[in-house]
C-alpha cells in the first residue's frame, strides 16, 4: 500500500522522539550498572506497570490473537488467558519478596538461595541460557512478526526491515539503559492503545463489515464468538481450556508469565522504589494485559474472517508475501491495509512501537544477564562500572544481530509461542516452590533446564521431519514435557543435598524479614482467587457489553467490583 506524507511524518516523528529519549537519559544511565539496568531502583509503580504492558504488546501479539481467533474462535485465547493465574501468583506471593532481595538481576537469586560452587555455575549457565539462547528465540519471533507487517504495509523485505529497525533500537536501547526503555515504553503504550482502538472502530465501519451488529451475525463469525470452548467438543475443551488452566499456567516458564516471577518482570520489580510499588506495578500489568487490552485485537481478528474467510484469500491478496511468511497471523496486518491516510500512519507507528518496546526490553534484560551474571561474575570480577556498561552495549548489538538472523528460520507467531512453551514445560513448579521448599538445590534447576530443553528439541525436530519418529499432538507434547521434566527434577532433588542451613537461614532473613514465611497465607490465597476472578469478570463483562448481552454484562461488572472491594480490604496484608 502507498503511505501519504502525513503517514511518513508520523512514523519519522516517532523515531526521532525515541532517539531523543535515549540521548536525554544517556548521561545518567551510563554512570553505573544500577542506573543502566535498574534506573537507580527508584521507579514508580505506574511507569513500571505500563512498561510491562508495553513489552508484552509485541509486534507478534495482535497476529497471535488473530491467528487464534481465526482457527479456534474467541475461546482459542485461553492458551494465553490462563497465564493470568501465573501473573496473579507473582503479584500476591512473590513481588514483595523480589524487591526485598535487593539483587540486580533475578539470576543473583541463585547465590543468595543456594550454597556451594554449583550455585555460581548455575547463575552463569542460566545467564547464557536465558539471556542469550532463550532471549534470541523470543526476539526472533517478534522480528518475524515485524517483518510480516513491514512486507504487507510497507512493501519491504525481511532483511531490509530488520537492518533499519535494528540500528534504531540498538542506538536508543544502548544509550538510555532501562530508564530510556521505560520512558519510551510509556510513550509507545499510549500510541499503541490509541492505534489499536482507533483502527478497530474504523474497520468495524467498513462497508464490507457494516458495523458491529452485522459482524457478530455474519455466518463466518457467529460460531466463533463463544468465550468458553464448546464443552461437547472434547478435543477443543482439553486443548484450549483444561490443559491451560489445569497444567500450563503453573508448569511452564514463558516470557512475561514466569511462575513466581522472573525475567524482565522481575527486572522491573527490582527497579521499583519499594515493595509496594513492585506489587502495584505487577497488579496493574496483569489487569491491563489480560482484562483491558485483548478486545480490539479480537474484533479485528473476527472482522478478518469476513474480508479474508480463508488463508487462501489472505495469500491471494498479497502475492508478494514469501511462502514461509504466510499464515493466519498476517491477517491482522492485512486488515490494516483498509485504513485511510493518517490513521494508517498512527497504526503503523503503534505496531512499530510495539515491536520496539519488546525488543528494547529484551535487549536490556538479556544484556543485564550477560554483564552482571556472566562477565562481571566469571570473566572480569574486577571490571569497573564503565567497563560493564560498555560490555552491556556491545551485548545489545550482538543479541539483536542473532535474533534478526534466527527470525529467518521461523514461520508463525503460534509456532514461536508453542516452541517457547515446550522449552519451559515442567520447570514452572520448581520456580514456585524454590522460595519455600528447602530441598530444592542447584542440581534441581540444572536438571529441569536440561531435561525440558532436550525434550523440546526432540519434539521440534520430530515435527519438522517428513516421516516423524512418533505422531503426537501438540497438547500431548506439552503434557509429556511437563511430566518428564517434573519427574526428573523432583527425583534429582530427592537424591542430592539441599543448601546448608546457614545459607537458607540467611536467605529467609533477607526476604522474609525473619518472620514466618507462611504468614497471612490464607488471606493471600483469598486475594489470589479474588484478583483472578475480578480480572476475568472484567474481561468477559467487556465482551458481553460488545455482544449486547446486557444482563450478563452487568452481572459480571458487579462481580468485578465486588472483587475489587475484597482486594482493597485484604491489600495491607499482602503488601
Amino acid at each position: 500500500m502507498n503511505l501519504s506524507n502525513l503517514d511518513y511524518s508520523i512514523i519519522i516523528g516517532f523515531f526521532i522522539l525515541s532517539l531523543f529519549i535515549g540521548i536525554w537519559v544517556s548521561k545518567k544511565s551510563g554512570k553505573n550498572t544500577s542506573e543502566y539496568f535498574l534506573s537507580g531502583r527508584n521507579m514508580p509503580w505506574w511507569l513500571l506497570g505500563v512498561s510491562m504492558v508495553a513489552t508484552t504488546f509485541a509486534a507478534d501479539t495482535p497476529g497471535l490473537v488473530t491467528e487464534l481467533v481465526r482457527k479456534d474462535g474467541v475461546s482459542g485465547n485461553w492458551v494465553w488467558w490462563a497465564f493470568l493465574l501465573t501473573g496473579m501468583l507473582t503479584v500476591i506471593f512473590y513481588a514483595k519478596l523480589w524487591r526485598k532481595s535487593g539483587i540486580t538481576t533475578d539470576l543473583e537469586f541463585y547465590e543468595i538461595r543456594y550454597s556451594g560452587k554449583m550455585a555460581g555455575f548455575l547463575r552463569g549457565f542460566r545467564a547464557i541460557y536465558l539471556g542469550v539462547i532463550f532471549n534470541v528465540v523470543t526476539m526472533a519471533g517478534v522480528c518475524l512478526a515485524g517483518a510480516k507487517i513491514a512486507n504487507i504495509l510497507l512493501g519491504i523485505d525481511q532483511g531490509e526491515m530488520l537492518v533499519y529497525s535494528s540500528i534504531i533500537i540498538v542506538i536508543y536501547s544502548s544509550l538510555g539503559g532501562l530508564k530510556g526503555v521505560l520512558i519510551t515504553d510509556f510513550v509507545q503504550f499510549i500510541i499503541a492503545m490509541i492505534g489499536s482502538v482507533w483502527a478497530t472502530i474504523y474497520i468495524l465501519d467498513l462497508p464490507e463489515i457494516g458495523g458491529l451488529s452485522n459482524l457478530l451475525s455474519h455466518e463466518n463469525v457467529a460460531n466463533k464468538l463463544n468465550m468458553l470452548p464448546d464443552f461437547s467438543n472434547t478435543e477443543a475443551l482439553v486443548t484450549l481450556f483444561i490443559i491451560p488452566l489445569a497444567v500450563q499456567w503453573w508448569s511452564t516458564w514463558y516470557p512475561g508469565a514466569e511462575p513466581g516471577g522472573g525475567g524482565y518482570i522481575a527486572q522491573r520489580m527490582l527497579a521499583a522504589k519499594d515493595e509496594k510499588n513492585a506489587t502495584w506495578a505487577t497488579l496493574f500489568f496483569n489487569f491491563a494485559h489480560y482484562g483491558l487490552r485483548p478486545w480490539p485485537w479480537i474484533l479485528v481478528g473476527l472482522a478478518s474472517l469476513v474480508i479474508f474467510p480463508t488463508l487462501t484469500d489472505v495469500n491471494a491478496a498479497f502475492p508478494n508475501l514469501p511462502i514461509d511468511m504466510q499464515g493466519h497471523d498476517v491477517a491482522y496486518a492485512a486488515m490494516m491495509t483498509y485504513l485511510p491516510a493518517g490513521l494508517i500512519g498512527v497504526v503503523l507507528t503503534s505496531l512499530i512501537a510495539a515491536f520496539m518496546s519488546t525488543i528494547s526490553t529484551q535487549l536490556n534484560w538479556g544484556s543485564s544477564y550477560v554483564v552482571n551474571d556472566f562477565y562481571g561474575r566469571f570473566i572480569n570480577k574486577n571490571a569497573s562500572e564503565k567497563q560493564k556498561v560498555i560490555v552491556g552495549k556491545l551485548t545489545t548489538v550482538f543479541l539483536m544481530a542473532c535474533a534478526a538472523s534466527f527470525s529467518f528460520y521461523l514461520q508463525s507467531a503460534k509456532d514461536v509461542f508453542d516452541l517457547l512453551l515446550q522449552i519451559g514445560a515442567g520447570t514452572g513448579l520448581l520456580f514456585i516452590l524454590r522460595w519455600f521448599w528447602h530441598r530444592i538445590n542447584p542440581y534441581s534447576e540444572i536438571a529441569a533446564m536440561a531435561i525440558s530443553f532436550i525434550v523440546a528439541i526432540l519434539f521440534f525436530i520430530n515435527g519438522k521431519l517428513e516421516n516423524p519418529w512418533i505422531e503426537i499432538a501438540g497438547h500431548w507434547q506439552l503434557i509429556s514435557g511437563v511430566l518428564i521434566t517434573t519427574f526428573g527434577w523432583v527425583l534429582v532433588t530427592l537424591f542430592t543435598k539441599p543448601s546448608t542451613k546457614e545459607k537458607i537461614d540467611s536467605f529467609e532473613k533477607l526476604v522474609f524479614d525473619g518472620e514466618d514465611k507462611f504468614k497471612n497465607v490464607g488471606i493471600k490465597i483469598v486475594a489470589f482467587f479474588t484478583s483472578v476472578i475480578g480480572v476475568y469478570s472484567f474481561l468477559f463483562a467487556t465482551g458481553n457489553w460488545i455482544y449486547g448481552e446486557t444482563i450478563l454484562a452487568i452481572s459480571l461488572s458487579l462481580l468485578s467490583l465486588i472483587c475489587v472491594f475484597i482486594l482493597i480490604k485484604t491489600w495491607k496484608k499482602i503488601t
